[in-house]
């Protein structure tokens, strides 16, 4: 709901729970009110007659203040707009006017020939903020256009929760006391990366499942930056948006504009529980394409085949994974050019000739009739320079002149920025769906940005965006054109994940790490911004050749992986009949569970610190928690679960144990006979009654 003033100078968006508030001052100086509990308009209108306080000449009563800091003026804070033309830097705006749409807020103000609007939607409880900067004056060069500032309430202390990691250890949560000064985290790498995910809360005392939580989350899949601020007089601002420096992000001449990614926020007074859970239905309700539709059990050939595939093999591989239940078959790397290592072949997006002589079709009609559907590993930003294409067009790649072509992986990077390079993808990705009844394709990203340089091209800077919209517009006429297609984000693992890529991806590889333990952590941070439903979890061999040679049991394997996506990967013509019969049965139990991990309400029991660790899903009158047993000391019996989310007032009956529970239940019988020993896990179903 959206609500002005009749003066037109206030502006109050509300949700169910939550409300969000500015103010632009008689001197037009656009001032944050407030942001958490639900409020009214004549609350809005009171914070807005308290007085700036005097703080000159070393201060500014702006800065902690101001709704969205410019360059210039009577400013210190971190600007998130600066800007640069021939004559001046800085900006020096005024405000033109407001316009409502939609439930969508636009505040516009103008500094001679750029107009900037200022863009809020409340989605919910989650406020979605933008910029967009249009010039129709003299050529402007933006150093930096953050998506937007968010100010917090005053509070003594705050903590800051972040998720860092690195390859095969993403999404790792971490909790610290904010200090004074900024904790600026993001990616100069050219995509989202592994080492943060564009997401920070702060809280003061919140735990799972009560407290106050601030949380803000940016939908941008290049490099990026947010930077946490608390400021000399303790007050606490976020800035954040595309771009890690502040070395240029684009020019602007005449009539053109720029449009910066969503910031999203979300305030909760429900604990870091009850913050995830509205961070998931939120992304459910409004980012995931097809969220309503759950994601189907996959089997992916990479880790059994490598790059060694032939058409033959592949089929052996189909009717077991068909034979214990998956639905969807997918081809990994190796089934195109002349890539039979990771040394050649990236960029020639035909069907190897010796693997597969009458291309993908007759693998992918054998697999339909399998009952499955069919998939296919590409990685089209990237090239080999053993490739057919940079042999053709070795400048269409990223490098500086006069310098190396750094490889990565034996890779270069194409430059998407360009016009040919975009029209020679559409070509060959469109031309490849359209020659096999393909299903699904995971989509791949496996270096980073080096030598990002585009010689001839007078604003080579812009390809650092440019590159990102174009995957963007790639992916967009992908799936106007191919709409029963589904794709994953991937790279390298956790490499590209963030709300904008989810935007237009069915699902996320989480990790390349498939180590059921390791994947824990993993999960655990990964479920404090994103939902179950895009979270991408395989069954791989044991003992884990891949990483850490760890011998784990079949169950522990696939209870971890359940917590997702379900997925498997490993050798299936190496599984002995009963381990085939025993994967069959976890597939069968997970397809009935499916409906409340992928759009249930998630309740994270225990933290996956050792010992006992679990997470509930709650949907209608059914819920399922599943539970990991890390080790056991001492003879120390498994301790009880207090379940979450259930009606206190109502009994509920555990499928696989028979106990009937209250709703404020501890579970407890179904755990000590279900765990025993080091790395065991369950499943328990409860439906009420």
């Amino acid at each position: 709901m959206l609500e002005i003033a009749e003066n037109g100078r206030t502006w109050l968006l509300s949700g169910p729970t939550s409300s969000y508030a500015v103010h632009l001052t008689d001197d037009d100086e656009l001032l944050h009110l407030h942001w958490g509990p639900r409020i009214a308009l004549a609350d809005a209108e009171a914070l807005a007659v308290r007085p700036l306080p005097d703080y000159w000449p070393f201060e500014s009563p702006l800065d902690g203040r101001e709704e969205y800091p410019v360059e210039g003026g009577p400013r210190f804070v971190r600007p998130a707009l600066s800007v640069r033309t021939d004559e001046r830097r800085g900006t020096e705006w005024g405000f033109e006017a407001h316009e409502a749409a939609d439930q969508e807020l636009r505040l516009r103000f103008r500094d001679t020939g750029l107009a900037i609007t200022l863009h809020y939607r409340m989605r919910d409880d989650v406020v979605e903020r933008w910029v967009t900067v249009h010039n129709d004056g003299p050529e402007a060069e933006l150093l930096r256009a953050d998506s937007a500032t968010w100010t917090l309430p005053d509070r003594d202390t705050w903590r800051l929760s972040q998720l860092h990691g690195r390859w095969a250890a993403e999404s790792r949560l971490v909790r610290s006391p904010l200090t004074y000064g900024e904790k600026v985290i993001g990616s100069r790498r050219g995509h989202t990366g592994h080492q943060h995910l564009p997401w920070v809360a702060l809280d003061t005392d919140a735990t799972e499942e009560r407290g106050e939580v601030y949380g803000c989350a940016l939908a941008w899949s290049g490099s990026w930056r947010i930077a946490v601020a608390q400021l000399s007089d303790a007050r606490v601002q976020i800035t954040g948006g595309a771009g890690y420096d502040d070395s240029g992000l684009l020019r602007l001449a005449a009539g053109e504009s720029f449009t910066t990614p969503v910031f999203a926020g979300l305030w909760s007074d429900g604990g870091f529980g009850g913050a995830s859970r509205a961070w998931h239905a939120y992304q459910r309700a409004y980012v995931i394409p097809d969220a309503e539709r759950d994601r189907p059990v996959l089997f992916n050939s990479w880790e059994a085949t490598e790059f060694d595939i032939s058409e033959e093999q592949q089929r052996a591989l189909a009717r077991r994974a068909a034979a214990i239940g998956v639905e969807l078959f997918v081809v990994d790397d190796g089934w195109f050019g002349t890539r039979t290592s990771d040394r050649a072949g990236l960029g020639d997006w035909t069907p190897n000739p010796d693997r597969f002589p009458a291309g993908l079709k007759p693998l992918a009609d054998d697999v339909h009739a399998l009952g499955m559907q069919f998939g296919i590993w590409v990685e089209p930003e990237m090239v080999n320079p053993d490739s057919e294409l940079y042999r053709a067009h070795p400048d269409w790649v990223q490098f500086q002149p006069g310098r190396k072509r750094t490889e990565l992986r034996n890779q270069l990077v194409l430059n998407l920025a360009r016009e040919d390079v975009q029209d020679y993808l559409w070509e060959q990705l469109h031309g490849l769906l359209s020659s096999a009844p393909i299903d699904y394709v995971k989509w791949d990203f496996n270096r980073c940005f080096t030598d990002a340089g585009w010689p001839g091209e007078p604003y080579p800077q812009r390809l650092w965006v440019d590159h990102v919209r174009a995957v963007y517009a790639l992916l967009d006429r992908l799936r106007a054109a191919h709409p029963g297609v589904a794709f994953e984000s991937c790279s390298g693992g956790g490499g590209r994940i963030d709300l904008g890529v989810m935007s237009r991806t069915d699902q996320v590889w989480t990790s390349d790490n498939t180590d059921p333990l390791d994947r824990l952590a993993i999960q655990d941070g990964f479920s404090q911004i994103h939902p179950a439903r895009v979270m991408a979890a395989w069954v791989t061999d044991s003992p884990n050749t891949q990483l850490n040679g760890r011998i784990s049991s079949l169950r522990f394997r696939f209870v971890s992986a359940m917590a997702g996506v379900l997925g498997v990967g490993g050798d299936l013509t190496r599984w002995t009949d009963e381990e085939l019969a025993e994967a069959r049965d976890w597939v069968a139990l997970y397809k009935e569970i499916r409906p409340l991990v992928q759009r249930g309400d998630l309740h994270r029991l225990r933290p996956p610190r050792g010992g006992l660790s679990a997470v509930q899903y709650v949907r209608g009158d059914e819920a399922v928690v599943l539970a990991w047993l890390q080790a056991q000391s001492y003879g120390e019996p498994v301790p009880a679960l207090r379940l979450r989310g259930l009606d206190p007032t109502a009994s509920y009956e555990c499928r696989e144990t028979g106990e009937v529970h209250r709703g404020a239940v501890l579970l407890h019988r179904g755990l000590r006979t279900g765990l025993r020993g080091d790395l065991d896990a369950t499943v328990l179903r409860l439906r009420r009654i």
